[in-house]
């Protein structure tokens, strides 16, 4: 005896029927993920896969499983491709969406679009670099690279993702959402300036506290120069690979007669500033003075200063262009520099120094922001 079949039956049959086509209506993609993972002075790990025909590096990363979350997937292929277990993931820096038929997907593949994912992999410490193990089948080698380095190996859309994504880590902004490798909300600063980290060599880094010897000529005189909130301003030289960021300052001439008054004249044609009660920090031992014309050993000076005005954005006389000028924490400031943990130990010094010495607070975690053209005000 077949049972009845009632009214509900017919309903749920029909509903069935009818989320047939609207299932095959949806939009379908794939699904990637990826991290961001640096060394210690902020070079970025791509690594160079065996089974593309293009010779193209990658972040690592891989595809999205069938019901698997992708922070689950890049914590899987962090493990896979790189044999670092357990490596946490501290946020999503990039969402991108790449449409089916833009030019860098390889010809031939059937792709429907992808949805990608770039997670914060953090900063390795030298034992953990030394304890990466590739999949030789898979992965051929890894390196840590300069993102201008970067993105010259990765394809051209990975390259604008890479930048993105490591852009919103350095200047603690906001998910970056795009689209075929474009912002499409607001374009945070470095992103609009082109700015990459500068990394500098280590000996630029250490500092020594002590008066600098007599038989040392001062080259340089660069400071940390803070405004009232507890923030630096950095100043970013543009050229043909992007603008490199720097501490206000520059080369000492013969007509400064002293370091100090080099810092004032440099941060008045550099970024406009008006900066009092400089205070010296210490020195680093620039062995050759290379970039001096072969000068020999010499002392680059690195002091502290207060700023008491910001003028209108101005052409810099030495190089004939405006600089950029950001506003960024000094913990920032010291991860765009490049000067790995040297350089994070100098930038707390700087901050513990104007804290005592003009009262200035501790700054807080905020995005980078660039100085509005017309200048500030500052109390």
């Amino acid at each position: 005896m077949t049972s009845p079949v009632s009214p509900s039956d017919h309903v749920a049959r029909r509903a069935a029927l009818a989320a047939a086509p609207y299932a095959s209506s949806r939009h379908t993609v794939w699904v990637g993920a990826a991290a961001i993972v640096t060394n210690q002075v902020g070079r970025v790990l791509l690594v160079h896969p065996t089974y593309r025909e293009d010779d193209r590096w990658l972040l690592p990363g891989g595809v999205v499983e069938p019901g698997e979350h992708p922070h689950v997937t890049c914590r899987r292929e962090i493990t896979e491709e790189l044999g670092l277990a357990d490596l946490p993931l501290s946020g999503v820096l990039a969402v991108h969406s790449l449409s089916p038929h833009h030019p860098d997907i390889q010809p031939g593949a059937s792709c429907p679009g992808e949805i990608r994912y770039v997670f914060d992999g953090g900063t390795l410490t030298p034992d953990q670099v030394e304890a990466i193990r590739l999949p030789h089948e898979e992965l051929s080698e890894f390196a840590f690279l300069e993102t201008r380095d970067a993105v010259e190996r990765l394809r051209p859309v990975d390259g604008q993702i890479m930048l993105a994504a490591y852009r919103a880590r350095l200047g603690n902004t906001a998910t970056a959402h795009l689209a075929d490798g474009r912002h499409i909300l607001d374009v945070p600063a470095l992103d609009r300036h082109d700015v990459h980290v500068r990394y500098r060599p280590l000996w630029d880094s250490p500092l020594d506290r002590g008066p600098v010897p007599e038989r040392l000529p001062v080259q340089q005189a660069w400071a940390w120069c803070f405004v009232p909130d507890g923030r630096v301003v950095l100043v970013a030289d543009p050229g043909p690979r992007g603008a490199l960021p720097m501490l206000p300052g520059g080369t000492v001439e013969k007509t400064d007669t002293t370091p100090e008054d080099t810092l004032h004249r440099e941060a008045a044609e550099e970024a406009q500033l008006t900066l009092t009660d400089p205070v010296r920090l210490g020195w680093v031992l620039d062995e050759t003075g290379e970039v001096y014309g072969g000068v020999g050993p010499n002392a680059r000076l690195r002091l502290a200063a207060r700023v008491t005005a910001i003028g209108p954005a101005a052409v810099d006389p030495a190089t004939g262009h405006p600089f950029a000028r950001l506003l960024a924490t000094p913990v920032q400031a010291a991860a765009l520099l490049g000067w790995g943990p040297p350089g994070a130990r100098q930038a707390r010094l700087a901050a513990e120094t104007a804290r005592e010495r003009w009262g200035l607070p501790t700054a807080r975690p905020t995005a980078i922001e660039e100085v509005p053209a017309e200048g500030m005000r500052l109390s």
